[in-house]
Formats: structure tokens, C-alpha cells, sequence
């Protein structure tokens, strides 16, 4: 074998470009066959699958197995996150690691509010204590608290959103 075996994630991207105009799991195992080894294109088949690889149960075939296909969108927007500088090694689950940034992200957003909440309640006990300036102080504190609040949630959802 004199070229370089492609990684997880070369085979994964010309596996969705394969998909997308639909492919059994043996035409690809066959197309990569002198490059990867079975295992390797197993992984790079659950790397796709993960980013927009689907099957289609009606299409099997006894012979050639399973029969996948993918939106050409997805595969433009795989293709977009590998060619940044971000790299995906064979034991990465992107899966759990975008579960996790959405985890972040509503944490950060629900901080947020709650920040709101609280500083809303202090300025009111300002305010009954007879401490208007604290209070005001505390107000002013709450409502731009509560504005970047705002913010983060309109870009949380839009971000998260799926795209029509």
C-alpha cells in the first residue's frame, strides 16, 4: 500500500458525498476497500451517521446490505466543519459533544435570569427598606442583567434551531 490511509474523517466526509445521491454499505465497503480497513470504515460510516447519514429500511438489500442516504445540505455543512481548523480524532462522539455545549448554553441563559430574578427581589427590599437610591442602583442592575438575558436566549434559539 503506497498512499496514506485516509482518516475517520476524509472517509466520513466522501461517504456523505456518496450518500447523497443514495448507496449500499457494500458499494462503500468495496470503493474503499485498498484504502481502509474494514473496522476504519465502519467508524467513519458512525461518524456520518452522526452528522446526517441516514438508512432507508424500505431500500435493504439481502446482497448489499443496508442503504443509506443524505441530505446534500448536511453534507455541504460537514464539509464546511472539516475544513476549519476544529479536527475530529477517531474517538471523538460529536454527538456528546454538542449535547454538552447545548448544556453550557442553557446554562449560561437560565444564570442569566436567575441573576434577574434575584436583583429584582433585592431593589424591591431597597425600595420597602426606604433605600430608593440602593434600590434604584439595583433596578438599573436588574434590568440590564435582564437584557442580556434577552440577548442570550434569541441567540440560543436561533443557534440551536433547526434549519428549514
Amino acid at each position: 500500500m503506497g498512499a496514506i490511509a485516509p482518516t475517520s474523517t476524509e472517509l466520513s466526509q466522501r461517504i456523505l458525498e456518496m450518500a447523497a445521491t443514495g448507496v449500499y454499505r457494500e458499494s462503500i465497503f468495496e470503493a474503499f476497500k485498498p484504502l481502509a480497513t474494514k473496522k476504519q470504515i465502519s467508524s467513519a460510516i458512525a461518524l456520518a451517521k452522526q452528522f446526517g447519514l441516514r438508512t432507508d429500511a424500505s431500500l435493504r438489500d439481502p446482497e448489499l446490505g443496508t442503504y443509506y442516504h443524505a441530505d446534500p445540505e448536511q453534507v455541504q455543512q460537514y464539509q464546511a466543519l472539516t475544513t476549519t481548523d476544529i479536527t475530529l480524532s477517531d474517538n471523538d462522539d460529536v454527538a456528546a459533544r454538542m449535547s454538552a455545549t447545548v448544556q453550557a448554553l442553557q446554562a449560561m441563559v437560565t444564570i442569566a435570569g436567575a441573576v434577574t430574578v434575584v436583583l429584582v427581589v433585592i431593589g424591591s427590599l431597597c425600595v420597602l427598606s426606604g433605600r430608593l437610591i440602593n434600590g434604584a442602583v439595583v433596578y438599573c442592575s436588574a434590568f440590564w442583567t435582564g437584557i442580556v438575558w434577552l440577548v442570550q436566549r434569541q441567540l440560543m434559539y436561533k443557534a440551536l434551531s433547526p434549519r428549514a
